[in-house]
């Protein structure tokens, strides 16, 4: 089933059982979707496009959780922190830290890497390989630990 369909079945429910708050959280990420689709100029999106709409939505609302805590507004945070959850419910299922771990130090055996100059080689394919079931900032920390 694609994510619009997926996100249209959700909307209903979520109208029906009156949860105002999921089905607004559905409404910004479907019209995410279709910007997109308008943008590109295509009838339907790829996964990989939806998975980065997807990451994209995430990491917006990840960076606004962080900017409410600093600021204390214990109120939005609520708020961002469900909106997170609703929208993490359409991700695929994130991988582990020891998986991360296996994937970098394949990735670095493979391509040889041996210092700081081969982060972005090792980055760009270790990326690749977890695009959306990752995140980016961590998988950044744990490829500059094991290229020290």
């Amino acid at each position: 089933m694609s994510l619009i369909k997926q996100l249209n079945d959700d909307m209903k429910q979520a109208m029906k059982v009156k949860d105002k708050e999921k089905l607004s959280v559905i409404r910004m990420v479907k019209a995410s979707l279709q910007n997109e689709l308008i943008h590109l100029g295509v009838d339907s999106l790829s996964k990989d496009d939806e998975l980065t709409i997807l990451s994209r939505e995430l990491k917006q609302r990840n960076d606004s959780l962080q900017e409410f805590k600093n600021a204390g507004r214990d109120d939005l945070v609520d708020k961002i922190e469900k909106e997170i959850e609703i929208v993490q419910h359409y991700m695929p299922e994130q991988l582990s830290e020891e998986e991360i771990e296996e994937i970098i130090a394949s990735t670095i055996t493979e391509l040889n890497a041996t210092s700081k100059k081969d982060f972005g080689k090792v980055m760009g394919s270790v990326m690749s390989q977890v695009k959306g079931k990752a995140d980016g900032t961590f998988v950044r920390n744990l490829v500059q630990k094991h290229l020290n």
